[in-house]
């Protein structure tokens, strides 16, 4: 092995292929702490530059809130949404389609097949580069050691945090009752309502808006 500088190491060139979950190493150079967009691409440079890396997520496959609960599933509704408004603009051009018909657990079934597909890629990608895969919250025990919830300890010589969000909760709102909802609780369409009260205008509540629209509810947006 030789060092590379900041104290990192190279990997060898052949390794054998291994389990990244079952070969957990007690130190490591690097600890990429989430595996969201921010922390699988860490992940991924650091080990394309020959750097020890250990990522570390609580979900089984990378992919973070923007993958499970965010981006991907939104541009996913998105496109139902425009599918069902290429329908109705067709009418202008002589093609007129009935009213659509929606099957929301179909809709679900398909977000669900495009954030499986991805994040199996990047799963493989991990695996391809020789990232030590760890599932679990991770905690800092002090300033070299991270302990995972259940699981290993790893000592590092260098940390990148990069444990993303989730949404933010008003006292004043029973989220989780059966009319309360935030963004990952509407990303699933469990119904579509007659009416719906999106409390925020960022992009996040204009999506999810625009798709409960395009299946026909009448939203009301509050900002």
């Amino acid at each position: 092995m030789a060092e590379i500088g900041h104290g990192f190491t190279t990997l060898p060139r052949t390794r054998p292929e291994r389990s990244n979950r079952c070969l957990i190493p007690k130190n490591t150079d690097l600890v990429v702490l989430g595996g969201g967009p921010g922390g699988y691409a860490a992940a991924f440079l650091a080990a394309d530059r020959g750097v020890a890396t250990t990522l570390i997520d609580a979900m089984p496959k990378p992919g973070g809130t923007c993958l499970y609960v965010g981006c991907i599933p939104s541009k996913t509704l998105l496109h139902a949404a425009d599918l069902i408004h290429a329908a109705h603009d067709a009418l202008d051009f002589g093609i007129k389609f009935g009213k659509p018909e929606i099957d929301v657990s179909k809709l679900r079934a398909k977000g669900d097949k495009v954030v499986d597909m991805m994040t199996a890629s990047l799963l493989k990608g991990v695996k391809d580069r020789g990232i030590t895969h760890i599932v679990g919250r991770g905690a800092f025990t002090d300033a070299n050691t991270i302990q995972v919830e259940g699981g290993a300890t790893v000592k590092f010589k260098k940390c990148i945090i990069a444990v993303g969000s989730i949404p933010a909760r008003l006292p004043t709102f029973d989220i989780g009752g059966k009319r309360m909802m935030d963004s990952t609780a509407a990303l699933r369409i469990e119904s579509v309502p007659k009416t719906l009260l999106v409390v925020g205008g960022g992009y996040i509540g204009l999506e999810l808006g625009s798709v409960y629209a395009a299946l026909g509810t009448k939203v009301t947006v509050v900002e």
